[in-house]
């Protein structure tokens, strides 16, 4: 389907640009949120009709962002979250998790704000994009962790995604088998070497 843009479209192009786009994105989202309109002679009379309108309205829109994002910018948030010993979520934190963390920090920042293409499935801190308007994009940080206490400790840059403790049982390399086996040749040859250093003697 072709469509007018009635605001910048990541990927796609500037307000005013005449595109292709899929039929079902274009009847799923763009139409009905208002961001493209059919491209057919009616619908280009109405928007030059309405361009000034637009771009002032998207002017002032942006500022607004601006003006948020100065705000929201770097800003850093912590969730909480059940996770295995090796750091692994035993669920997962979604575009919504981090739009509620940040709402409940101050900012109104809706789910669909939020830039996240793959949940998050480990603990960490993780850089996320919030696109708070389409020509405005900040990042925030987001602090996964099992508690508070180690929310903290990660922010002074521990990583908990290792073991504390070290393994139930020992592991050796190649190198320690041969020293070994070498110490061992050792302490079993004295009963005859050391008979024979005497004898030596």
């Amino acid at each position: 389907m072709q469509v007018i843009l009635l605001e910048r479209i990541a990927k796609l192009g500037q307000m005013g640009d005449e595109v292709r786009v899929r039929d079902g994105y274009a009847r799923n989202f763009l139409l009905p949120n208002h961001k493209a309109l059919r491209a057919n002679d009616a619908n280009r009379k109405k928007f030059e009709g309405q361009r000034a309108q637009l771009e002032a309205r998207n002017l002032e829109l942006k500022q607004e962002a601006e003006a948020v994002g100065a705000k929201v910018d770097g800003t850093s948030v912590i969730l909480v979250r059940q996770a295995g010993e090796t750091g692994q979520l035993y669920g997962s934190v979604s575009a919504r998790d981090v739009a509620e963390a940040l709402t409940a920090a101050g900012f109104s920042v809706g789910r669909n704000q939020v830039v996240l293409n793959t949940p998050i499935k480990s603990i960490g801190i993780h850089s996320v994009p919030v696109r708070l308007h389409p020509e405005v994009e900040v990042s925030v940080q987001v602090n996964v962790a099992r508690s508070t206490a180690e929310a903290e400790r990660q922010a002074q840059g521990e990583d908990l995604t290792q073991r504390e403790e070290g393994p139930a049982f020992e592991t050796f390399s190649e190198d320690d088998d041969d020293d070994r086996r070498g110490r061992r040749d050792r302490d079993d040859a004295p009963a005859d070497e050391a008979g024979d250093e005497d004898e030596a003697r």
